[in-house]
């Protein structure tokens, strides 16, 4: 791997975090794209084993209820550097992008004294701000490439032979190596992997043989909700083309037997890319260790939002279902944060800038609207803390038919509003539909296979949580749709 450019360990230390008393913490935040929870054995996975994603789990707190407010790429990324929801940011859709003028958490942890890095997935199309160094997938659009990717170091795009998820962590290291020892480090390691379409490297690929375990759903009828979940386009098989199979569709494949045979082809690869990933946690696991940097040192694992595995006979994102709106979220800090322990408080991504910031001895930055959610890390939950988040939705209709909806969730109820078309709507943008509600009891029916909206027995409900719904909006500052 070519050394790093000397640009990355210059600068003044700013800040007061390292002036007054202890050393805060040094941060790796190691994030995935489209990671499930439910393809991490610490969460319980049926189909995989991921044990060095685990230990980060053993040796921290496991955070079983971590959401997106937006569950897209290139939102959710600017929703967490900035912790602000998506309108505030204006970072709605995958083509939109961040202000680099924008205060964020990287520009934040300079200001607190940190040498800051990122390696990896940018995809905010503008060039990276706030970072000491920093080497980016580009082309193309900004997601790279599997194999041979191009990047950007410090503005200089140049092609890395080898594979993105190996050569992601050697650049993560080799910073790591380089570093101003005299200072903490805020380093954000991230994943192309396990994105879509799902290519694995040579070293994982006769991985996964056997036939994989099929979720309950994966043959869903889509009876019983509304019409969004089953004009979609993102279902397996039906709508997946021979990139994604990596051979030729087999004739004469149709309905479940089409869907039995494309789930295990999907899955194969994508599996294989999270044990890539996994390897290459383990590899920097093992470099603080060896260094003697654990103690010292917070570890967050986590994806940018969830992804479906066949649930709802899925795959992608974007709907407020729990497989897409579920993001994993594992944190690990000696000393602070408990062993082993499991945390069911309703966290949002909207909240990691804020955690980060006040690890680091410093305030959340001025408008943003998430909150620390340090005192539940270290087990004390406030008691004040939410009992229902917001999320939206606005790519009506993009790439997978997926109409633009907002919602709320509490911990037993979720509601959705599928509003027909975006704010704005013109000739230009994808036709309207017909508004849509759909309720779900989680208790009742976690895996959301019938819509309860409309029932007499949760005429109540649907009352309290459009009444939570406006509430929310009014507190978030975002504006309801009107037909």
């Amino acid at each position: 791997m070519e050394r790093l450019t000397r640009r990355a360990f210059g600068g003044v230390l700013g800040g007061a975090a390292l002036a007054a008393g202890r050393r805060p913490p040094n941060i790796l935040y190691i994030m995935s794209d489209d990671h499930a929870a439910n393809a991490i054995s610490a969460y319980g996975s049926r189909v995989n084993r991921t044990p060095n994603i685990d230990r980060i789990a053993r040796g921290g707190m496991r955070m079983e209820n971590c959401f997106c407010t937006n569950s897209i790429c290139t939102p959710s990324r600017a929703v967490i550097l900035t912790g602000q929801y998506s309108h505030i940011n204006g970072v709605k859709t995958l083509r939109d992008p961040l202000d680099a003028g924008r205060p964020h958490l990287g520009k934040m942890m300079q200001q607190a004294g940190y040498q800051t890095a990122i390696a990896g997935k940018w995809h905010l199309h503008c060039e990276p701000t706030g970072f000491d160094y920093w080497n980016v997938l580009t082309r193309p659009g900004g997601q790279g490439l599997y194999h041979n990717p191009v990047m950007s170091e410090m503005g200089s795009e140049k092609t890395y032979p080898g594979y993105a998820t190996d050569i992601i962590t050697d650049l993560s290291l080799e910073f790591l190596r380089r570093r101003d020892r005299k200072r903490p480090f805020f380093l954000m390691c991230h994943h192309k992997a396990p994105h879509r379409a799902w290519q694995p490297d040579a070293k994982h690929a006769g991985m996964y043989t056997d036939p994989i375990p099929e979720p309950l759903n994966l043959y869903d009828r889509y009876e019983h909700r509304s019409q969004a979940a089953a004009r979609a386009t993102l279902k397996i098989g039906d709508d997946m083309t021979e990139t994604d199979f990596k051979q030729p569709r087999p004739p004469g494949l149709t309905g479940d037997a089409l869907r039995k045979w494309a789930y295990q082809r999907y899955m194969q690869d994508y599996l294989r890319c999270v044990a890539s990933v996994d390897d290459n946690v383990g590899r920097l696991l093992d470099y603080l260790d060896r260094e003697k940097l654990s103690e010292d040192t917070m570890v967050i694992y986590t994806s940018d939002q969830g992804f479906f595995l066949g649930e709802h006979g899925y795959y992608d994102k974007r709907f407020m279902y729990e497989e897409s709106l579920r993001m994993p979220l594992l944190i690990r800090k000696p000393g602070q944060i408990p062993a082993g322990a499991v945390n069911r408080d309703l966290v949002l991504n909207l909240d990691f800038a804020p955690t980060l910031l006040d690890f680091a001895g410093r305030k959340a930055g001025p408008g943003m609207q998430g909150r620390s959610f340090r005192a539940a890390l270290e087990g004390r939950t406030p008691r004040d803390w939410r009992r229902s988040f917001y999320y939206r939705y606005w790519m009506h209709l993009a790439d997978h038919g997926v109409p633009a909806h907002y919602g709320v969730r509490t911990r037993r109820y979720k509601l959705i509003y599928y509003y027909g078309q975006p704010l704005g709507t013109s000739g230009s943008l994808p036709e309207p539909r017909a508004p849509e509600w759909e309720l779900f009891d989680l208790e009742k029916d976690p895996h959301e296979m019938r819509s309860v909206y409309g029932e007499p027995a949760y005429a109540g409900v649907v009352k309290e949580l459009k009444a939570e719904l406006a509430r929310l909006q009014k507190e978030v500052g975002d504006t309801p749709w009107e037909g």
